[in-house]
This record gives C-alpha cells, sequence and structure tokens, in this order.
C-alpha cells in the first residue's frame, strides 16, 4: 500500500483545511490509520486515529477542532481542521496498518505502523 497525502496549504488562523490521503496498490479496507504532524524542531505526534472498526481518537490539542473520517471506498481517509491555530502549523502525515496489525486499544501517540505517506504541508498564519 502506497499512501499519498493531499490539501495542505497556507491560512490564515481560524481557518480550515481539508487533508486527503489516498491508499494507492492493494485495498484499505478495514485499515486503521492516523493522522500526525510534525513542526520544525519537534518530534512528530499523533493527532487522529481511525481504528478498524469505525471507532476515532483524537490528540488533545486537536479535539473539538479536528475530524478524521475515511471515504466510502475506504481507500481515502481525510482529515478536516477547523478553527486553525498558528500552533498547528508542522507536516501532516497519514499512516496505515492492515487489520491484523492494529491490535486493541491503539493510542492515537502510537507511532509504529508498516505505511507512512510522504506528507503534506500545513502553514498557519496569526
Amino acid at each position: 500500500v502506497q499512501l499519498q497525502e493531499s490539501g495542505g496549504g497556507s491560512v490564515q488562523s481560524g481557518g480550515s483545511l481539508r487533508l486527503s490521503c489516498a491508499a494507492e496498490g492493494d485495498s484499505a479496507n478495514n485499515y486503521c490509520m492516523g493522522w500526525f504532524r510534525q513542526a520544525p524542531g519537534k518530534e512528530r505526534e499523533g493527532v487522529a486515529f481511525l481504528d478498524s472498526d469505525g471507532t476515532t481518537t483524537y490528540a488533545d490539542p486537536v479535539k473539538g477542532r479536528f475530524t478524521v473520517s475515511q471515504g466510502t471506498a475506504q481507500n481515502t481517509l481525510y482529515l478536516e481542521m477547523n478553527k486553525l491555530k498558528p500552533e498547528d502549523t508542522a507536516m501532516y502525515y497519514c499512516a496505515a496498518d492492515p487489520p491484523e496489525f492494529c491490535g486493541d486499544n491503539r493510542s492515537v501517540y502510537w507511532s509504529g505502523y508498516k505505511y507512512w505517506g510522504q506528507g503534506t504541508q500545513v502553514t498557519v498564519s496569526s
């Protein structure tokens, strides 16, 4: 499976962006998938997680502002980002694991995924 992110860009504080992550190659049906971000000089951090059963979890800094979802064909993962803040500025990555790797109660911060995208840049100006 190859993952390709898109939808990044530059917005002003308070604005919105919708990131997409397209899974190409094999079907990503029932995969568990996550969104991560890495700001310059900082470690990569988990942002949102979509489990293979459809449940979602979010990191505290984005709760109530970001929403993770999956397309009908399950080959595209989305991250709807609202009320963006300058501290949301980062490179955003999606990641995926086949269902047999997902386990139970995976944390939004767990980053040992098998598949990763190349990232898309999000810049929020004040």
